[in-house]
Formats: structure tokens, C-alpha cells, sequence
């Protein structure tokens, strides 16, 4: 059977010669994986790049009854960024954001209203020309409403960051004391962000780490982001 749907890819591995393996969150099938033929080869048409992480995609795939990897029948480029690859600042954003959500998202079924925010996040993203230094941390912070575990308050961050911790002291004060330090900040970020002025880089790496953290407390398995180091030597100041 074959359905028409748009898709978001998330990443992929080499497979053979020429092809690869892609895993992409549909809007009609949820996450699924799909053999992806002859795009590694040679040719005037550089197809591997409409398979980048956050690409979107128009798409129309093969479904099976008993699940597992299928095929891809047609696909193409539904809104081709602008400047997302143009921008190490932003190209670095979608690669992390890419991984994390790799790791987060695991239904193989439909749902739309996450999907359409992931996807409408994306063009937002590419449109913005300045200001958008802070957008991975509120991107994550709205996502995790998305995923069930949503914080009420900046304290429902730290507070459960400091307590799920094995550091009673850092930079010579309590564990607690040093995250409540960020909790205005986060405060800001999920009720005004709009008007979050740009913070500066130490501050956004801590935000971020504190994030990643409050995330590994409520997705299994979430483990080493690899793409970390690299945003947060890209977004220095």
C-alpha cells in the first residue's frame, strides 16, 4: 500500500554500495525507517542532501502490515532552506536538535500536532535573520511538552536536576544554590521568550546543559549528545 505523506528526517547510516538506511518522522506513520536506493552514487543530482538531518520532505512510501524497514516511492524537498545551510551557527543548532530528538522520539504512529510543530519550528528557524541565538533551548523546552513531561516553572527544572544529582557542591556552593541560579532565566524562556534578551554565552551553555540533564531524567536511554560540544564551541562568546 502506498501512502502520500511529509516527512522529517532525523538521520541516517550507509547501506551497501550506493544506498542508505533513513529513519524520518512522518506526519501520517509517525517514525519509520526506509531503505533509500542509489542516492550515494555519482550523478549531476547530489540526492544524499535532501536526506541531512531536519530536511523536509514530501514523500510517497510503501506501508506493511508487519512493520519494520520499507521503501520510499517518491519523495522531494517540501520547503528547501534558506539559510540554515548557510549559517554554522544555525546548521549547528539542527544537528543537535536532530540528535535529541532522534533519541526522544520513538512512536510509530501518527501525531500530528507534534509533527506539525517540529515542522513549522523548522521554517520558523530558517526565516529568522537575528535574534535566534536561544532558539535550541526553547525549541526543547516546548518539545518537552510534546513528550509528556512538560515543566511547570524553572524551580520544576532545577529542582529536579539538583536532587536526581551525584554533586553536592559546584564551583564551591551546593548543587541546589548553583541551578537555582538559572531558574528566572528558564522562567523567562517558557512564559516570554519572545522578549528574552540575548543572553550571553556562558549563561546559554549552562541553560543548555541543565536542559540536557532534566531530559536524561525522562528519556530512557538518553545519553552522551555528540553534537554538544561542537554548538557550544560554536555559540561561544
Amino acid at each position: 500500500m502506498l501512502v502520500k505523506t511529509r516527512g522529517i528526517v532525523l538521520s541516517f547510516i550507509k547501506y551497501r554500495e550506493t544506498s542508505i538506511i533513513a529513519r524520518v518522522y512522518t506526519e501520517e506513520l509517525g517514525l519509520q525507517t526506509y531503505i533509500v536506493n542509489s542516492v550515494r552514487q555519482k550523478s549531476t543530482t547530489p540526492r544524499i542532501a535532501l536526506f541531512q538531518p531536519f530536511t523536509l520532505l514530501d514523500m510517497v512510501v510503501y506501508t506493511s502490515a508487519k512493520g519494520g524497514i520499507t521503501r520510499i516511492s517518491e519523495y522531494k524537498c517540501s520547503y528547501p532552506y534558506m539559510s540554515i545551510p548557510f549559517d554554522i551557527r544555525k546548521s549547528s543548532m539542527l544537528l543537535f536538535l536532530s540528535e535529541v530528538v532522534s533519541y526522544t522520539i520513538k512512536e510509530e504512529e501518527e501525531n500530528r500536532p507534534l509533527f506539525d510543530y517540529i515542522y513549522q519550528a523548522m521554517v520558523y528557524f530558517d526565516q529568522q535573520t537575528e535574534g535566534f541565538e536561544n532558539f535550541h533551548l526553547i525549541f526543547l523546552l516546548q518539545l518537552s511538552f510534546f513528550l509528556g513531561f512538560g515543566p511547570t516553572s524553572g524551580a520544576d527544572i532545577t529542582s529536579q536536576v539538583a536532587f536526581a544529582g551525584s554533586q553536592q557542591f559546584i564551583n564551591g556552593r551546593p548543587g541546589i544554590l548553583h541551578f537555582q541560579l538559572f531558574e528566572a532565566h528558564f522562567d523567562n524562556l517558557l512564559h516570554q521568550p519572545e522578549q528574552v534578551q540575548n543572553l550571553n554565552g556562558k549563561v546559554r551553555r549552562e541553560l543548555l546543559h541543565i536542559l540536557i540533564k532534566y531530559y536524561q531524567l525522562h528519556v530512557e536511554k538518553l545519553g552522551e549528545i555528540r553534537s554538544l560540544n561542537v554548538l557550544s564551541e560554536v555559540l561561544a562568546e
